[in-house]
Parts: C-alpha cells; structure tokens; sequence
C-alpha cells in the first residue's frame, strides 16, 4: 500500500548561507508530477551528491532539495504503458538529484524516460553497487574498445583509482584481460587495488607531470582519467601512438593545460564521457554488459552499505577524498515496517 509520507534527506540553506541536512518526513503528493511513482529500496552515494548536499549551485539550484542521482527500487504508480506497479526498476542521472527530488528519499516521480527495468541477471542492490559510477566506468570501458583498443596494445592507466569509478573501472578493464595501473593518492590502499586486479600501483605523483614538456615518453595504450587537471594533462601527453583517453571528472581541477602536439603528431583521442544524458540505446546496451559480461564476481569488495540516517558521515568522507570504493544507500534499514 502506498505510504502518504516517506522518509529523506532534505538539504536546507540557513539564514547565514550554510547548508545543512536532516532526515524528514515528507509528503508524496509534494513529489513533482511525472509518469512514475517509484519506491526507493537503494540509492548509492556519487561524488555529484556530495556536492548537491554542501550547497554547490552548479548541480543544484534550488534548495530545500533532496540529493541522490541514482535510485532503484519498485514501481507503485504508472501513467506509462511501458511500467506497472511491482516492476523492479533503476534510474541513474538525468536530472534525478540534481534539480529533481532524489533518490535520497523513500519515494521518487520521475518521467517514463528516465525509468530503466531492472536488468535480469542484477538484483536492485547490485545495480545501486554500480550505481552512476559503474555506469560511467563501464562506459569509459565501452569507448576504449570502440575505439579497438585492446589488451595487446599495452598498459591501461586508471587514475583517482580508489574511487566508485576508478574501482569499477580497474575490475571491469581486469576481467576484460588488460593489464591496468592504478593511480592513487591513498598508498595505504594499494592491496585493495591489487586485489581488484591492478597489476600496479603507482602515487599519483608518478602520473603527474607539471613541466611545460609538450610531450612526454610514451606509457599508456589507453586511460580513464576521473579526476582531471594536471594529471589529465601528464596522461595525454604519455599516451602512446594511436592511444586513447577517456575523461569524466574534475575532483583535482576542471583546468586542462595542454597543447595540440599530442593529437597531431601521436593521433592520441581524447573522449568526454557524460552519463547523465546517455542516450537510451547506450544506456541499455551499457547495463546489458554489466549484468553479463562484464559483471563483477568481488562486487561485494567494492561495497559499504549504509543507511540514510549514516549519509552525512560518508558526504563528508567523500569531500575529502577518504571514500573508497561504493557507497550504496538502504532506504529501508532504520525504517523497516
């Protein structure tokens, strides 16, 4: 039976400009109008979200506003041909979290668009385990081999390794059969890497050149750089002939200082990756591969679970850069009827 009230996490600006959150009961009918009425069982915990709960108007603009850009769980209400109450279903970006109500709260409406069914070989928990940073190390994984690179080329570069997508990125890449560097900050987590199937674990501060050297020797076939700046900058320049990088974070800068001679005299690639407004085909094709080929047999090694009422804790880890690997959210444990 449909609860008139449910359970999340509401972000507040206070008088003298700080934003703070608390667990709050909140009404349905306060949801915005969409095409599905979806109850939450699992969120997972994203790098967007932390920024959308300490106040940062470049994902979210309006407050009192409920995070979370991820959600699976259950239909209850459906004005869509295409869903019916009891489907189990998954939505991942779009603008779940950032503007719209998240998946931070016990109840999300959204537009059929954004709803994906659950992928059959996944339960709703192993698919907030990947969650957008799965979806996003996956996809990273995806341009790569588009773009035929393969394990005979030579090393993959991971940076900002111990995050939700450098993790995912370093197994999905291991199963594929390629011999994968793991970049970190964090040297205490090297068996962590190594047990994820990194063959080896370098400092950030080996990937990470800041002279003004247009080129630099070449060591990478290919990279899924997560965190941008500097070492974006020193991976495009190590990059070998025909090799190929993916980008899709800014945690060290959004700045790229660089120049035009890796691409015209290596052919290096350079691809933007946006999960958020993955186009549909992709976006199936991409959970197809996770809930088969590329699913993770040490999913769980990957995994903290928590529950909404532990979130500001893991917010502020995330913020400053103690997180590893994924953090999912029980919607349910603490309010268990």
């Amino acid at each position: 039976m449909l609860r008139k009230t449910f359970k999340a996490m509401v972000v507040r600006q206070t008088d003298d400009k700080k934003f703070l959150s608390s667990i709050t009961d909140k009404s349905v009918d306060e949801l915005p109008p969409g095409d599905v009425l979806i109850r939450t069982i699992y969120s997972s915990l994203n790098y967007k979200d932390a920024l959308s709960a300490s106040g940062n108007r470049g994902v979210t603009k309006n407050y009192p506003h409920t995070p979370g850009i991820d959600a699976a769980g259950v239909v209850e209400e459906s004005l869509s041909n295409d869903f019916h109450p009891g489907d189990e279903v998954i939505v991942t970006g779009y603008d779940l979290g950032m503007n719209t109500p998240g998946g931070f709260g016990q109840y999300i409406r959204v537009p059929a668009d954004w709803v994906v069914r659950r992928p059959g070989n996944l339960s709703l928990r192993e698919c907030m385990c990947y969650g957008t940073a799965g979806f996003t190390a996956a996809l990273s994984v995806l341009r790569l081999r588009k773009h035929d690179i393969t394990p005979e080329q030579g090393k993959i570069l991971v940076t900002g390794a111990t995050g939700g997508v450098g993790s995912i990125a370093i197994s999905i890449l291991s199963k594929a059969g390629f011999a994968v560097v793991a970049a970190t900050g964090k040297k205490a987590r090297k068996e962590y890497l190594l047990d994820l199937g990194a063959k080896e674990v370098l400092d950030r501060d080996e990937v990470r050149d800041i002279s003004v050297k247009p080129l630099l020797k070449p060591r990478w076939a290919g990279v899924i750089d997560t965190v941008g700046g500097d070492i974006l900058a020193t991976a495009i320049k190590s990059t070998k002939y025909g090799g190929v990088i993916t980008c899709c974070g800014n945690v060290a800068s959004p700045e790229l200082h660089t120049t035009v001679f890796p691409f015209i005299l290596r052919g290096v690639t350079l691809i933007g990756i946006d999960s958020a407004s993955c186009p549909m085909p992709v976006r199936m094709r991409i959970w197809g591969k996770l809930a088969d080929e590329w699913k993770l047999d040490h999913l769980e090694r990957l995994v903290t679970e928590i529950s909404l009422d532990e979130l500001d804790m893991h917010i502020e880890r995330m913020l400053q850069g103690k997180q590893t690997g994924r953090v999912i959210v029980n919607l349910q444990r603490g309010y268990e009827q």
